[in-house]
């Protein structure tokens, strides 16, 4: 069983920055793929950075790319979203999940979430 606990969201004029954090149970996270989802009011949760496993391999969704970055610390069981020129549109509760298999295809656990908003 892994547990996830978010942190680091809050209120945000558009244009500026903030910092998420995801502390991760379990003895082998740094073979896990860690990601972070977000959803907005009314609309579905949607896929937003991954960090596989061992790798160091990222992905980005095309909506956050050059905006975004995710970086990770296997010592200390945490996966970090450091996200710029925020935009009204990021607006959402952000997820962090984790895939134990490593691929970042099959996420099976998810933090309860930490809200973002951007204000124009």
């Amino acid at each position: 069983q892994v547990q996830l606990v978010e942190s680091g969201g809050g209120l945000v004029q558009a244009g500026g920055s903030l910092r998420l954090s995801c502390a991760a149970s379990g003895r082998t996270f740094s073979s896990y793929a860690m990601g972070w989802f977000r959803q907005a009011p009314g609309k579905e949760r949607e896929f937003v950075a991954t960090s596989r496993g061992r790798g160091g391999y990222t992905y980005f969704a095309d909506s956050v790319k050059g905006r975004f970055a995710i970086s990770r610390d296997n010592a200390k069981n945490t996966v970090d979203l450091q996200m710029n020129s925020l935009k009204p549109e990021d607006t959402a509760v952000y997820y962090c999940a984790a895939d134990p298999k490593g691929l970042g295809y099959a996420y099976d656990y998810w933090g309860q979430g930490t809200q973002v908003t951007v204000s124009s």
